[in-house]
This record gives structure tokens, C-alpha cells and sequence, in this order.
């Protein structure tokens, strides 16, 4: 029998996103395949966080596509990408904490397109007068990973519903936390 190595990677993500610390026993179990066949598409942990990595990076860019970010105003496309990313929140919350991705010459490029994209669109509405011209595309755009992190972790948890998920993080990514008059 073929193991369909999406659903495992899917399943792995699922559980990863709610337990980070998850052994591979563990990952085997909640796709429903023994450790051996595991050990098989993925010789280890590392392996296997890689792989997420590339089905992370792989989910954001068809996220940033379908966000259309050069049509409409900035505002506009950065709530299409949020809620684009949604489907991907999830396992960016999971990617968002793995140190070991972000380290040394074994970066992945991927993150770094997804950056230089993500900070034109920032770019661009500071350029429109739209965005704060104070905060530098490069802030704006780890603030915007913190926030969907923190909002799958919320949704996850049941602390947020569901559907505030793009409204609560655009918010509070354009408006702050400051009440206004």
C-alpha cells in the first residue's frame, strides 16, 4: 500500500501546530501509519520539519497569488492575504517557532521571496500614504507572521472564532491597540 505522503505531512502539521514537542511515535500515529513506514518518507524529525517548510512555503506563495497583491489598494490586498493565509495559519504558527529553519546557510530562499514580496506590498502602501511610513516593510512584515502565528494558536485554542480570524489581525496590524476617538 502507497503512503500518500501529503496526508502524512498534513497529519504531522495538525498535530505539530497543537504540540510542537510531538515525538515522531506520536506523528506516526495521528496519520495513521506505523513508525517504520514514517521513518521511511522521513529518516528523521529534521527531515520531516523540512518537508513541512516546503509545504509551508509552498502554501504562502499560492496564498500571496491568489491575494492579487498589486490590484486594488494596499489595504485592500493585505486583507485578501490574510485571509488567504488562513488556510496555512496553522502550519506557520508550527514553522513561525522552529528555530532550526531560520538558522545558518541551510535558510531556505523560500522565506526569503515570501519576505521581499510581503515587505513590496507594505511598500507600496507606505508609497500610497496609506501606511505608516515609521515602521520599515521589514517590521511590518514579522509583525504580520507574529500575528497570523498568534492568531492560528487563538483559533486553535478556542479563544478566537474562526471567522475574526482576518478581521482581528488586519485590525490590529493597521489600527494598533489604541482606541480611537
Amino acid at each position: 500500500m502507497a503512503v500518500d505522503r501529503d496526508h502524512v505531512l498534513r497529519s504531522a502539521a495538525a498535530l505539530l501546530t497543537r504540540r510542537s514537542t510531538a515525538t515522531m511515535d506520536e506523528v506516526a500515529r495521528a496519520a495513521g501509519i506505523s513508525r517504520a513506514t514514517l521513518h521511511r518518507q522521513f529518516a528523521g524529525r529534521d527531515a520531516l520539519v523540512r518537508a513541512l517548510e516546503a509545504l509551508g512555503i509552498e502554501e504562502c506563495e499560492a496564498a500571496l497569488d491568489a491575494a492579487r497583491l498589486d490590484d486594488g489598494t494596499a489595504q485592500e490586498a493585505l486583507r485578501r492575504l490574510v485571509h488567504e493565509l488562513e488556510k496555512a495559519a496553522g502550519l506557520l504558527a508550527f514553522l513561525y517557532t522552529e528555530n532550526q529553519l531560520f538558522e545558518g546557510e541551510e535558510q531556505n530562499e523560500g522565506w526569503a521571496r515570501l519576505d521581499a514580496r510581503i515587505a513590496a506590498l507594505f511598500r507600496r502602501g507606505q508609497d500610497s500614504g496609506e501606511f505608516r511610513i515609521d515602521l520599515t516593510p521589514a517590521w511590518l512584515t514579522e509583525a504580520l507572521y507574529g500575528l497570523i502565528a498568534s492568531g492560528a494558536w487563538a483559533v486553535i485554542e478556542g479563544r478566537v472564532a474562526t471567522k475574526d480570524f482576518t478581521f482581528m489581525i488586519v485590525e490590529l496590524l493597521l489600527g494598533g491597540a489604541l482606541r480611537r476617538e
